[in-house]
This record gives structure tokens, sequence and C-alpha cells, in this order.
């Protein structure tokens, strides 16, 4: 049976940057799993409250999804660059190997967000070939307000290669991220219900099908 992960910064990353395809995957018979790296704590500076809603928000998106596995290596976030960065790939690479994934999504490097960037360097060195054989594609997911605000001047861009029709699974994305209360807003705010709406529609018309989500392919072995 075919794994698939899914390596998210912060809870909501998963389903802005792919929960058709997560959807569709579950669908289709393979198994998902959910890596969470960051996660809220008082530490971090976060109310019981703030912790208790996110805790109970985790819950519902993985009944949603139908997660196989869900791992949090609760790290705090915007503070990953605090940490040594053996901590970060060494978390990773526990739950690669756990899991066994033939197909590893993971955020796009030049996203606006430092969590972003850190975790995609992490997760690189967590799927070498020689170390985890079993891992036969990575791919790059792009997050709005967060992709699209990448303005390193070095960087061309979220080019993507791959596209993922998920027609019949946007209505029930959309569903998903409006669990994530705090996280959404009214349109024009790039989190909310309209502004996704509108880039699986553009990212369908790239790939001509109503509804889509677009990927840069990171790495593949046929």
């Amino acid at each position: 049976m075919n794994k698939i992960l899914v390596i998210a910064p912060h809870a909501d990353d998963e389903t802005l940057g792919c929960a058709g395809a997560l959807l569709r995957h579950k669908a289709e018979g393979c198994q998902i799993h959910w890596l969470l790296v960051t996660g809220m704590s008082e530490a971090s500076g976060f109310s019981k409250n703030q912790i208790t809603t996110r805790n109970n928000e985790i819950k519902l998106v993985a009944e949603q999804y139908g997660f196989d596995s869900v791992s949090q290596l609760g790290l705090p976030p915007a503070a990953l660059e605090t940490l040594p960065i053996g901590k970060l790939i060494g978390g990773i690479s526990k739950v690669i190997n756990e899991v066994k994934p033939q197909t590893v999504y993971v955020t796009y490097r030049n996203d606006a967000h430092s969590d972003h960037e850190l975790v995609f360097d992490a997760a690189m060195s967590a799927t070498k070939s020689f170390r985890y054989p079993f891992i036969k594609r990575v791919l790059a997911y792009e997050t709005i307000s967060e992709t699209d605000f990448g303005m390193k001047p070095e960087d061309g861009g979220f080019r993507p290669n791959v596209y993922v029709d998920i027609s019949a699974y946007i209505q029930k994305k959309l569903d998903i991220m409006e669990i994530y209360q705090s996280e959404m807003g009214n349109f024009p705010f790039p989190r909310s219900r309209k502004a996704l709406e509108a880039l699986a529609t553009l990212r369908g018309a790239q790939s001509n099908c109503h509804a889509a989500e677009a990927f840069m392919l990171i790495k593949e072995i046929i």
C-alpha cells in the first residue's frame, strides 16, 4: 500500500497546501500520515485557551482526513531558527523511519515564513535516497499567504510542474480549513474561503480541470 506523508510546519499548512491531494490519496486507498512540526505552548507565549482550542482543531482536522497517523514534534512556532538544526532533522527523520512513506509533501523553501524554509531544509536531509530508499517522490506545496509573499530577490518563484485534479475534493478542503477558525478571515484576507477557491480555480485552469493543487517536483525515483 502506498504511504503518503505531509510535513506541516504549522497546523493549517497541510490543508492550505495539499488537502485535496491528501483526500484523493485516501480515497484511492493510500495511507496518509501527518507530521506537525510546531505546536502551541505556554512557553511560546500562548494562553491555555489558545492551546486547548488548537488541540481540538487538530483532532477534528485529523478526523476529517482519516489520517492513519498524526505525529507532533511540538517545537516552538516562529522560533525554529533558535534550535539546533540537528534537533529538527532528527525529529523529522524519526517519523519518516516510522512511517516509511513513498511520497513526501513539504513546504516550499522560499516562503515568507522562516519556519517553512527551515522545515524544507531539514526535510531534504531526512529524505536522502541512500538513507531512506523507500522514498520515491518529494513534492513542495504552496501555502497561500506565505508562498505568494516570499520576495527573496534571488528566488525564481514558485513554478509548479505537477498538478493534482481536486475537483471532487475542493469543497471538503474549504470546509476543513474553516475548522481553523483563528486562521481564517474574510476576503481579501488570503486565508479566506474565496481566496482558496480562487487559487484552486486558477491551478485548475492551468491544468484543464475545474480545481487543482499545484506542486514543484523536488525529486522522483522511478
